[in-house]
Formats: structure tokens, C-alpha cells, sequence
């Protein structure tokens, strides 16, 4: 097969979809891979290494395009891409459709086959392309959180961790998943008070048994939440819908409610976010303020980090690449129940029911 590694166009976006390591695995088996010239270099890998494992390093985007049949990416296709995505080509990179309708629109009518890496599956239901991002954006959203709660980009004026004789910040996450989990750890290892929230008990008592003390666990409700937004500083949305939106736990009547200085960190915003006053945000331009509070909404967190994210996607994607690429997509995803679950959309066919139901979409 003919693999394209395109550049990532995405504002401030410096990942890249496969290593010079992945390369080598395809081109060890006779697949061809063409790279877009300087597409590594973000990551901190260079044309030179895709060259030295047997690339073909192309200048433009168009070429890339052209003249592969599977495009693996890292985030979603960009207006400016949409022409250039061919009939019957493989795409194989993060969509979150539910909350593009321009770009569902135009997946359906390129007829290209989108596999999306949020929606393949584990047999325990988890996700298993998902998790890494989720990881490093749940760890970034507590580094990022405590920044902007500096009063220079005013903030509440809050050292989370607090020092002696001053009570530590007070953080609540909203959603007890992996990114959940996982700002919990990092709020927790700055000495924050943390409460995390959510609907599942199972996910709750697992979190009451992992973390340390000070991070409480509470059943979500509006009610609940409308409480403990009036106390806490830093507040982490990280509900997730399989292939769906995210719902809207924070509403814009809440904001009043909290403190002036509270930061809100939406990582949801890749499926329409969990805050009724999320807009999609760039590293560029990442925060803006309404009722005094600082939203942070960047769409690409983990693309700020982008050596440990490209390590950590790649290490998740590549055997999945290898699968497609060996057997076509076909018969990979009649043979891998988890890959088929990537499926979303199939030479103009919506196939994932929630894309559908986001959009009323008759298709």
C-alpha cells in the first residue's frame, strides 16, 4: 500500500502521524511511504531520518495527497484538505464529527473511507487510540489550569499547592475517565484540594482506591455542581460521549456563580465541549473571558507537547497502520472488531450512528 504522512496544518499543531520507527516497519514490509517534507520536524524528527528508513519525502501537501492511498494523520482535516481527500482513499486520524458539521459534509461527499482513531474500541469497551491524548491533555490541563490562574492573565492570583500557613488552590473535575484520572493525579501531586465528579459509581470507588486522600469523590448533578463551582478555582471539563457530543455540565448562568479569576479548562472541546460557553481556542490564542471568568478551550492540547504526544499516539496507531496497510481496510476491519469500530464514515455513508443523531443527517 501507499501510505502518506501529510504535515499537520491545524493552528500550532506540531505532532506528526507516524514516527520514523513506524516507517520503518512499513517500508520494512514493502509498503511505500511518501512524507511531506519538514512534517517530523515539530516532533523533533527530520526528513533525513524518514529518508534513512526508506521514505519518500514530497514537498507539497498535494503531492501527499495525490498520490497515497491511506492518509495517516494526526487531527482532522482542515478546509484546505477537503479537495484533496480522493474516492475510496483511506483516512486514518482523529474527526470527532459530532461537533463539525462542515466537515462530516465534506467526508461524505469526498466518498473516502474515515476511520477515526476516538472510536476504535477495546473488547472492555475503552478507547484504545483515545487514551493517550486523553492522558497527556488531563495531565496539561492542571499545567495549563495553573498558569492561568496567575493574576497577570487574571486569574484568581492561586499557587494550587498553597505554602504553609496558606490553603492550597481547590480544583474539580468534572468527569472521573483517564482525563479525569489523570488531572486528578496532577493536581493532586501540586497539593491542590481536589474534588472529581461523576455520574458512574464504579469509576468513583476506583479513583476513592487509587488516589491520595485529599482528592474526594462526588456523585455529578446540577445541583451538586452548582454548589462546588461556587468554591473551587480550577474547574476541568472531561465528560466524553463515544463519537458524540459532550454535554453542556456547566451552563452560562453558572458562571456567575463562581469566583472572579475562576479558571475553566474545557478539554471536551473536540466534541463541541462540556461548557455552554466553550469556542474552540488555538496555543496562539488560548483563553477568553466572559463573566470574569478565564476559559481555556485550545482544540489540540497535547499538539504544545508534541514529542511526548507523537511517542505516545504512535506507539498506539502503528499496529492498526500496519493491519490496514497489509490487508486493505477491508479485510483488517472484517478480521478486528476493535478497528471496525473506527468506521465512520464509508464512500459517502454515515456508519457511526451518534454522527448521525448530532446532525438529523438522512444519508
Amino acid at each position: 500500500m501507499i501510505v502518506g504522512i501529510p504535515k499537520e496544518i491545524k493552528n500550532n499543531e506540531s505532532r506528526v502521524g507516524m514516527t520514523p520507527a513506524g516507517v520503518f516497519e512499513l517500508t520494512k514490509r514493502n509498503h511505500s511511504v511518501f512524507v511531506q517534507s519538514t512534517a517530523g520536524e515539530g516532533s523533533g524528527f527530520f526528513d533525513k531520518d524518514y529518508l534513512e528508513v526508506g521514505a519518500t519525502v514530497l514537498e507539497t501537501i498535494e503531492e501527499v495527497y495525490s498520490k497515497s492511498e491511506m492518509i495517516v494523520k494526526v487531527k482532522e482535516p482542515i478546509a484546505s484538505e477537503y479537495l484533496l481527500i480522493k474516492e475510496n482513499q483511506i483516512v486514518f486520524t482523529y474527526f470527532h464529527f459530532a461537533s463539525s458539521e462542515p466537515l462530516t459534509l465534506a467526508m461524505i461527499k469526498s466518498k473516502a473511507i474515515c476511520i477515526a482513531y476516538e472510536t476504535v474500541e477495546d473488547n472492555d469497551g475503552t478507547l484504545p487510540l483515545l487514551t493517550p491524548m486523553s492522558e497527556v491533555a488531563g495531565r496539561m490541563a492542571i499545567q495549563q489550569g495553573a498558569k492561568y490562574l496567575e493574576k497577570p492573565i487574571k486569574g484568581r492570583g492561586i499557587l494550587l499547592g498553597g505554602v504553609p500557613g496558606v490553603k492550597p488552590g481547590k480544583v474539580l473535575i468534572l468527569g472521573a475517565g483517564v482525563v479525569g484520572v489523570q488531572a486528578a493525579k496532577m493536581a493532586a501531586g501540586l497539593g491542590a484540594h481536589v474534588t472529581i465528579m461523576d455520574i458512574n459509581m464504579k469509576r468513583l470507588r476506583y479513583v476513592n482506591d487509587v488516589l491520595p486522600n485529599h482528592v474526594t469523590t462526588a456523585f455529578s448533578s446540577e445541583y451538586s455542581i452548582r454548589q462546588l463551582i461556587k468554591t473551587h478555582d480550577l474547574i476541568v471539563g472531561g465528560v466524553l460521549v463515544k463519537g458524540g457530543k459532550a454535554p453542556k455540565l456547566i451552563t452560562k448562568d453558572m458562571l456567575k456563580e463562581m469566583r472572579p479569576g475562576t479558571v475553566i479548562v474545557d478539554v471536551a472541546v473536540d466534541q463541541g465541549g462540556c461548557f455552554e460557553t466553550t469556542k474552540a481556542t488555538t496555543h496562539e490564542d488560548p483563553t477568553y473571558i466572559i463573566d470574569d471568568v478565564v476559559h481555556y478551550c485550545v482544540a489540540n492540547m497535547p499538539g504544545a507537547v508534541p514529542y511526548t504526544s507523537t511517542m505516545a499516539l504512535t506507539n498506539v496507531t502503528l499496529p492498526f497502520v500496519l493491519n490496514l496497510a497489509n490487508k486493505g481496510w477491508e479485510k483488517a476491519c472484517e478480521e478486528d472488531k476493535n478497528l471496525s469500530k473506527g468506521l465512520n464514515i464509508i464512500k459517502g455513508e454515515v456508519v457511526y450512528k451518534e454522527i448521525n443523531e448530532a446532525f438529523n443527517l438522512k444519508v
